[in-house]
């Protein structure tokens, strides 16, 4: 009998564990309201499955259930960095989207989980780069402040050498110290010329700062890299709307930006489908 029950519990691991790899899968392909049925169907979820459950609800601009979610992650697995960064983000969003009533609860929530993240693990390079924009734009009495993002720029800088320079970058332009920040962005680009979200972010840099045909120049870069990356397409498609011109490039990038498979992480897509819509005709 003890080898039945023991059988059996192994075959609902290995069923909970195949419906959890489906999940996930699904998700990569930002299949989320499918990767949200899938983990919904497993009874006693671990925190790892109330997190990916979270993401997916989080995609889906579920934020309050994906709160709900991340707080179960964080209760069943209370030392993993990633449960509280994913609150963090919750809560920030809420903040965004919220009322001047109860903005500032979520924002001062969103920086708790932020630190709790890094606290955890110094090693998380998405948790010290959202506490870094955290306090870059909070004010004050929500507890931001461009000191507290300095200070996090070593940390940062152990992680990843090349992130520094963004985050001095950031930094500086926050202090509209424009000629440092850009400064910063270029040598960014110098050490990671491969990698798209470098050059992407010096074209928009200058593109703000009033240099369009330069900008153009460096998206160009970009382009000859790797055309069919979404981070080109979107962000160079983005800059076009947002300046109102060569409006049918746009249309074309965000076109093909929709017919290319994008990861969580670079999915914009419910933005890039108003877009084109604002744009059709022109």
């Amino acid at each position: 009998m003890r080898l039945l029950i023991f059988k059996h519990i192994v075959l609902l691991v290995l069923a909970d564990t195949a419906t959890f790899e489906k999940a996930r899968t699904l998700y990569e392909k930002t299949d989320y309201s499918a990767s949200a049925k899938t983990i919904e169907a497993i009874k006693d979820k671990s925190g790892s499955e109330r997190n990916l459950l979270g993401r997916n609800y989080f995609m889906m601009g579920d934020y309050k259930k994906a709160t709900e979610s991340f707080e179960l992650a964080t209760q069943l697995e209370p030392r993993a960095s990633t449960h509280w960064h994913w609150l963090g983000r919750s809560y920030g969003r809420r903040a965004e989207l919220s009322s001047f009533v109860t903005a500032p609860g979520y924002a001062a929530k969103a920086r708790q989980n932020f630190e709790r993240a890094v606290d955890l693990d110094a090693r998380n390079i998405e948790a010290l780069n959202d506490l870094f924009e955290y306090y870059l734009q909070a004010p004050g009495f929500l507890g931001g402040g461009l000191d507290k993002a300095q200070a996090l720029i070593e940390k940062i800088a152990a992680v990843d050498p090349v992130e520094r320079h963004w985050a001095m970058a950031r930094l500086a332009e926050e202090k509209k110290d424009y000629s440092a920040a850009e400064a910063q962005l270029r040598r960014s680009m110098e050490l990671a010329p491969k990698q798209i979200g470098r050059v992407v972010d010096l074209a928009k840099f200058v593109a703000k700062r009033g240099r369009t045909q330069e900008s153009d120049a460096i998206f160009e870069q970009a382009r000859k890299i790797e055309p069919n990356h979404p981070t080109y397409l979107w962000g160079r498609a983005n800059l076009l709307v947002e300046q109102k011109r060569n409006l049918p490039e746009a249309r074309q990038l965000l076109q093909q930006y929709l017919a290319t498979k994008v990861k969580p992480d670079d999915d914009h897509r419910d933005e890039a489908r108003k877009l084109l819509a604002r744009i059709q005709g022109a």
